[in-house]
């Protein structure tokens, strides 16, 4: 009998990513590609999938995420967070690992907004004098 996922969801930036965690051998699809294929570089991949590496628990689920909007970076934090909730969902004795490495914590930063007048956000013209 197959059981239901579990199901979360991570913010990050302009990204939003869905997680689903079923038991199962460890493997990781995002948007129907493989890990490797969909983040491009280790240090993206290993910040998706820490939060199975700090519960050590990388071969028991199944993961599968649904990520849109931002870009790489924005996504990977995206996931990260989502898998880290579907967990505590799962095993809520995993909550103290997890909020002691960071991994439940939002982080909440945004692009500052163009200011009128300005060359972007904060950048001014060049003052002259003369």
């Amino acid at each position: 009998m197959k059981t239901k996922p579990i199901h979360a969801i991570g913010r990050r930036k302009e990204s939003v990513a869905r997680a689903f965690i079923s038991a199962g051998s460890g493997e990781v699809v995002v948007n129907g590609r493989t890990l490797e294929q969909y983040f491009p570089t280790p240090a993206l991949r290993s910040g998706v999938v820490k939060p199975l590496v700090v519960v050590a628990q990388g071969d028991q689920f199944d993961v599968s995420f649904n990520i849109t909007g931002g870009g790489t970076t924005g996504q990977a934090g995206a996931a990260s967070l989502a898998l880290a909730r579907a967990l505590v969902k799962s095993n809520a004795d995993w909550k103290s690992a997890l909020r002691k490495e960071g991994l439940l914590t939002v982080d909440s930063r945004e692009v500052e907004r163009k200011k009128y007048g300005r060359h972007k956000a904060r950048k001014k013209s060049q003052y002259s004098k003369r």
